[in-house]
C-alpha cells in the first residue's frame, strides 16, 4: 500500500464481514467481496474523499458494485461499517437519530416504574454511531445508562477503528435530505435532544454515497462531494466476481464464459454507444447459482427457459404490458 493511499485493495481478494453482521440469506448481500475493485480511479476516488474528508458520492448503472463499494472498503482497511438505505419518506434526522416515542408509550403505560429517562428512548443513527460511538452506547447520556438500556452497535467489532458509512440512494429522498445534511457532514457534528453539548466526530468517517440518478441532486451538496461513476462490469469483470463469489470447488468456467456472453449479448447501448441496460451483477449470479445448484447445463432444455426467468426482465414486462 502506498504510504499517501489509505485504500489499496489486491486484485484477488476475498473479505468477509464477522458472522454476527451477516444474514444467512442468499439474495442481495453487501457482503463487499463479490465486486473488485483494484481500479486506478476507483481507488484515487476513495482515497481523494478519505484525505479531503467529503463524501464520495458513487452513480452507475445498476449492478456495478456502486452499494458494495462501502463494505469492500470498510472490510479491506478493517473499519467500522454502517448503513442507511434512503427512502422517499427519509429525513435528514434518521440518520443522526431518532426518538422511539412507541416505546416510552408503551413503558409508561405499563405503570410499576417502566418509564425510563428519555435518553433511554433515542435511537442513535448511522453517522453518530461513525462520529462518537461512546456516547452512541449511552445514547447520549451524560449521565450514563444502566447496562440493558445501553444501545447495541450495530456493527460490533474493531470498535478503535474509523468508519465507513454508505447512504444508498441517495436519489429517493426529498431535494431537502441531502441540503440539511450540509451542516452535520461539513462540520461533523451535531446536537441531539437532551444532550447540552454537540455530538463531535473523534475520528472522521468515510462516507459512500450512492446515486440512481432517479431524480437531480442539489448543487451545493453535489459541490461538496468527491464524484465517482461505476462503469457496467465488463467480461473479465464479471469473471472475477462470479469466481469470488462461488466456492472454488463449484467453479465452471465454462457455465461462466456462457452466461458472460448472454450478459453482453443482452447490453444495450445508448445512441452515444454507453451501455443503457444491462443485466445487472446480481442477475448474472443468479443465474450462475442456479444453474450450479439446478445442474442445468448449457444444453439442458431448461436453460433457455432459465435464462428469460433471470436475464430477460426487459422483454418479458413489455410483453405483458
Amino acid at each position: 500500500m502506498s504510504q499517501n493511499s489509505v485504500f489499496a485493495p489486491a486484485r484477488v481478494q476475498v473479505c468477509e464481514p464477522p458472522a454476527e453482521c451477516v444474514s444467512p440469506a442468499a439474495g442481495d448481500e453487501r457482503r463487499g467481496r463479490v465486486y473488485v475493485y483494484h481500479d486506478d480511479d476507483i481507488m484515487l476516488a476513495v482515497n481523494v474523499a478519505w484525505a479531503t474528508g467529503r463524501p464520495l458520492l458513487v452513480s452507475g448503472p445498476s449492478g456495478c458494485g456502486k452499494s458494495s463499494l462501502a463494505m469492500n472498503v470498510a472490510l479491506t482497511l478493517n473499519w467500522r461499517y454502517y448503513e442507511f438505505v434512503v427512502t422517499a419518506r427519509t429525513t435528514a434526522r434518521d440518520l443522526l437519530w431518532n426518538f422511539d416515542a412507541v416505546r416510552r408509550l408503551n413503558d409508561a403505560h405499563a405503570g410499576q416504574g417502566g418509564l425510563k429517562s428519555d435518553a433511554a428512548y433515542i435511537e442513535p443513527g448511522v453517522l453518530w454511531w461513525a462520529f462518537d460511538r461512546k456516547s452512541a452506547l449511552t445514547r447520549g447520556s451524560t449521565d450514563g445508562l444502566p447496562e440493558d438500556q445501553m444501545a447495541r452497535d450495530p456493527w460490533p467489532t474493531q470498535a478503535a477503528q474509523p468508519a465507513v458509512v454508505l447512504i444508498d440512494e441517495i436519489d429517493k429522498a426529498e431535494p431537502t435530505v441531502p441540503n440539511d445534511l450540509l451542516v452535520p457532514l461539513g462540520s461533523l457534528q451535531f446536537r441531539p435532544p437532551h444532550r447540552d453539548r454537540p455530538v463531535a466526530a473523534q475520528q472522521t468517517p468515510l462516507l459512500i454515497i450512492t446515486n440512481n440518478g432517479e431524480r437531480e441532486l442539489p448543487t451545493p451538496f453535489l459541490r461538496r462531494c468527491v464524484t465517482l461513476t461505476l462503469a457496467a462490469p465488463d467480461r473479465d469483470r464479471l469473471f472475477e466476481i462470479a469466481r469470488a463469489s462461488i466456492p472454488k470447488e463449484r467453479h465452471d468456467e465454462g457455465l461462466f464464459g456462457k452466461l458472460v456472453d448472454l450478459v453482453l449479448q443482452k447490453t444495450e447501448l445508448d445512441s452515444f454507444g454507453t451501455t443503457k441496460r444491462q443485466p445487472s451483477t446480481a442477475e448474472y449470479l443468479d443465474a450462475v447459482r442456479a444453474c450450479l445448484a439446478l445442474k442445468i447445463t448449457s444444453d439442458d432444455p431448461r436453460f433457455a427457459r432459465l435464462i428469460r426467468l433471470v436475464l430477460e426482465k426487459d422483454q418479458y414486462l413489455q410483453s405483458n404490458v
